[in-house]
């Protein structure tokens, strides 16, 4: 099997994938995507990810090749084909709730931060983008917060990392680039830590891409 990514250093969507790619061991070929050159918008990833979006998954196996998108799909793919270490816990009521929290990270802060709303309000008067994107992550993070508290260990689910880990690094990173206060997510940040010590999350980290600046 061989494995691509196509990835832009700075994403969060892309950086949940190399963490769980790391995570399991595998090897891929890192294919940068420009996201700020406007890469996206080429015909060939167009062709690849019909979104204009990173990631995507180009897999070979078996004399056949596909592409995988949206960082979710991709995830649990990943997590079905190749099950060791699991990213999911075990059981239905365990599953749901890691799915849950990694979902409040997908759909419910993180889209906050993209670019395509930022540069609509900031159109509309300059700084709105960053008064809208501050609100909306740390609204976000205080609900994230009162969800991991209850059932955290080291890691958001109990002793393990899982994939609401995978989504909780990029989207605190993210925070900070935007000025967002953390001082009341304790958990989260102590989670945080855990997973920092961990080679998988340390080789996925946006400094140590091939397309992060010198």
């Amino acid at each position: 099997m061989k494995l691509a990514l196509y990835s832009y250093w700075r994403s969060s969507c892309s950086w949940r994938v190399r963490i769980a790619l790391h995570c399991k061991g595998l090897d891929y070929a890192y294919r940068a995507v420009d996201l700020v050159k406007g890469e996206q918008w080429e015909e060939a990833h167009g062709q690849r990810s019909p979104m204009h979006q990173v990631p995507a998954l180009e897999v070979e196996e078996g004399g056949r090749a596909v592409v995988l998108v949206q960082s979710m799909a991709i995830l649990e793919w990943l997590d079905e084909r190749f099950p060791a270490p699991p990213l999911l816990p075990a059981d239905p009521l365990g599953r749901a709730r890691v799915r849950s929290l990694a979902e409040h990270v997908n759909a419910g802060i993180q889209p906050y931060q993209n670019t395509a709303p930022r540069r609509l309000l900031s159109a509309e008067r300059k700084g709105l983008e960053d008064e809208y994107t501050r609100h909306f992550l740390a609204l976000g993070l205080r609900g994230l917060e009162a969800a991991v508290a209850p059932g955290a260990g080291r890691f958001c689910h109990g002793d393990s990392v899982t994939l609401a880990d995978l989504f909780l690094v990029p989207q605190l990173y993210g925070a900070r680039r935007f000025g967002v206060e953390l001082a009341g997510c304790p958990t989260l940040l102590r989670v945080e830590a855990a997973c920092a010590a961990l080679e998988p999350f340390q080789r996925a980290a946006p400094e140590r891409q091939p397309d992060a600046p010198p």
